[in-house]
C-alpha cells in the first residue's frame, strides 16, 4: 500500500470515469507486438524493499565500472576527471534544479552563471553569442539545421560522412517531421571526402564534425567560403568539446553554428545521460537562435543584472514565432560546466588538451606496432580508428572478458556495412595510463 495506495474499487472507478473498461484499453494504440505479454524474467512479482536492493545490486554487479578498467570508449562520450568541487558546489541547495526558472529575474545567482556558460561557451568555439545550453549534442544538431532553414529559407542539407550516426539519425527525424531533406554522404573513414562540389543554389547547410567520428580533424576554411559562395551555412558539430583547448575554433575557420556536445566538462558519463548541448552562433543569426539566451542589463538603482531575453519559444505568449520547441535547458549539467571550466581556466584547458592528445598519440604508436592491427588516422586529437584483421564486436567482447573496454566498434553505429566491420574508435584521455596502454596492445596481440 505505501506505494500502491488505490484500491480495486478506486481504480474501477477511475476507468469507468474517463470511459474504458479496463487498464489494458489504454495501450490499444501500442502494438501488441510492441507489448510485454508476461513478467520480466528473473524478476519476482513482488518483494519487500530489503530483497529489491539486494536484486538490484547483484544486477548492478554485472556492470564493469569505467573507473575500475582500462577504458578506452569514446564515440561522443568520454571519461575525463571531474574535480570533487563540482560535485559539491552543484548540489548546495540554491543550485539543485534542472530548470532556469519561469520567474527568471528573481533568481540572480542562476540567470549569472548561464550568462558566464553562455561566455564560455561563446569563447571556446570563437563564436559571438551562445544560448543557455540545449538537451544534448545530438538535439542540437537537429535544431541547428532548423534554423539554418529559417536563415536560408531553403530546406536541403548536407551531412558529412564524418558525422556522428546518431546525431545524423536525429536530423534525418527531425527532416522527417518538419519537411526537409537530409542527404548523408557515405562514412568518411579515411577523412578525404569533399563536400564542396555538392553544394548547389538549394543547399540550406552542410553539417561536418571536427574531430569526424573517425578521429579525423580537418581544416574547414575552404568548406566554409564555397558554403557561403553559394548562400549556405556551415554548421560544425564538435562532440569532444575537449579538443577546442587544443584545436583551431570553428568560428575562426567560418562556421556560422557551432553545435557541441559538452559532457566531457564537468560531467561524468552517467550511462549515457543527462548531457548539456552547446549552441552558438553568429550575432547577425541571434534571433533564429532556439533555446534560451541570458543577458546582461542594469536595474533601477544602475547595479548590474540578468535577465532572459529573445526567448520566443512555445509556452511564450508569441509561441507562433517561436524558434523551437525545445522546453528548457540542461542547467544543472551547464552548472557543473560552467564551474570545472571555471576551476580550469584558460591555461589548464591548453594543458588537458595537450594531455589528451600526447596520451592518444603514445596510444596509437603503441597499437600500431600489434600484428593485426592498422592505425587509420594520419592525424587526430584524443580519438582514432584503427582496422583490425578480425570483425572489431567480437574483439570488443573478447576484450571485456579480460576487463578491458577497448573502445567501439564502428559496426555498432553503423550497422549493415560488412566493410566497416573490422573497424574499432579507440579513445584515451588524462583518465588513461601506460599500464591502461599495455594491457590493451597486450589483449589485442592475443586475441587477434
Amino acid at each position: 500500500m505505501r506505494y500502491l495506495p488505490l484500491t480495486e474499487d478506486d481504480r474501477k472507478g477511475m476507468l469507468a470515469r474517463i470511459g474504458v473498461t479496463s487498464v489494458d484499453a489504454l495501450f490499444k494504440d501500442v502494438p501488441a507486438s510492441a507489448r510485454r505479454t508476461g513478467p520480466i524474467e528473473g524478476l519476482a512479482p513482488h518483494e519487500g524493499e530489503l530483497g529489491v536492493e539486494r536484486r538490484m545490486k547483484a544486477l548492478a554487479g554485472k556492470n564493469i565500472p569505467a573507473g575500475s578498467v582500462p577504458f578506452f570508449v569514446g564515440a561522443g562520450a568520454y571519461r575525463h576527471h571531474v574535480p570533487a568541487a563540482v560535485d559539491h558546489l552543484i548540489q548546495r541547495g540554491e543550485f539543485l534544479t534542472s530548470y532556469t526558472p519561469y520567474q527568471p529575474e528573481v533568481s540572480q545567482g542562476t540567470l549569472q552563471y548561464l550568462f558566464e556558460f553562455q561566455t564560455q561557451v561563446a569563447l571556446l568555439t570563437g563564436m559571438e553569442v551562445a544560448n543557455a545550453s540545449m538537451y544534448d549534442g545530438s538535439t542540437g544538431c537537429g535544431e541547428a539545421v532548423m534554423m539554418a532553414n529559417r536563415v536560408t529559407r531553403r530546406t536541403k542539407a548536407i551531412l558529412s560522412g564524418g558525422l556522428h550516426p546518431h546525431y545524423a539519425e536525429v536530423t534525418r527525424t527531425q527532416a522527417r517531421w518538419t519537411n526537409f531533406t537530409a542527404d548523408e554522404l557515405p562514412a568518411d573513414v579515411d577523412g578525404t571526402e569533399d563536400l564542396t562540389g555538392l553544394i548547389d543554389d538549394t543547399t540550406s547547410c552542410v553539417v561536418v564534425q571536427n574531430p569526424s567520428v573517425f578521429g579525423h580533424v580537418r581544416d574547414l576554411s575552404a568548406l566554409a567560403e564555397a558554403c557561403h559562395a553559394k548562400g549556405a551555412l556551415l554548421i560544425v558539430v564538435v562532440t569532444e568539446v575537449i579538443s577546442l583547448g587544443l584545436l583551431t575554433p570553428p568560428g575562426e575557420m567560418g562556421a556560422d553554428i557551432v553545435v557541441a556536445e559538452g559532457q566531457s566538462i564537468g560531467n561524468a558519463l552517467n550511462y549515457g545521460g543527462p548531457y548539456v548541448g552547446l549552441f552558438a552562433t553568429r550575432e547577425k543569426y541571434m534571433r533564429q537562435m532556439p533555446g534560451r539566451l541570458c543577458g546582461e542589463t542594469v536595474d533601477a538603482d544602475g547595479r548590474r543584472g540578468w535577465v532572459l531575453t529573445l526567448s520566443t519559444r512555445e509556452q511564450h505568449i508569441r509561441r507562433e514565432k517561436a524558434t523551437s520547441n525545445i522546453c528548457t535547458n540542461s542547467g544543472l549539467c551547464a552548472l557543473a560546466f560552467t564551474i570545472h571550466l571555471s576551476l580550469l581556466g584558460e591555461a589548464g584547458l591548453t594543458r588537458l588538451a595537450r594531455l589528451n592528445h600526447a596520451t592518444a598519440a603514445t596510444l596509437a604508436d603503441r597499437l600500431a606496432k600489434v600484428p593485426g592491427v592498422e592505425v587509420v588516422n594520419d592525424g587526430f586529437f584524443n580519438e582514432f580508428t584503427v582496422r583490425l584483421r578480425k570483425p572489431a564486436a567480437g574483439v570488443v567482447e573478447e576484450l571485456a572478458k579480460r576487463k578491458i573496454l577497448g573502445g567501439v566498434p564502428v559496426s555498432r553505429l553503423i550497422a549493415g556495412k560488412p566493410e566497416l566491420d573490422n573497424l574499432l574508435l579507440v579513445a584515451a584521455t588524462e583518465t588513461t595510463t601506460q599500464d591502461h596502454i599495455d594491457a590493451l596492445a597486450t589483449a589485442l596481440g592475443e586475441i587477434l
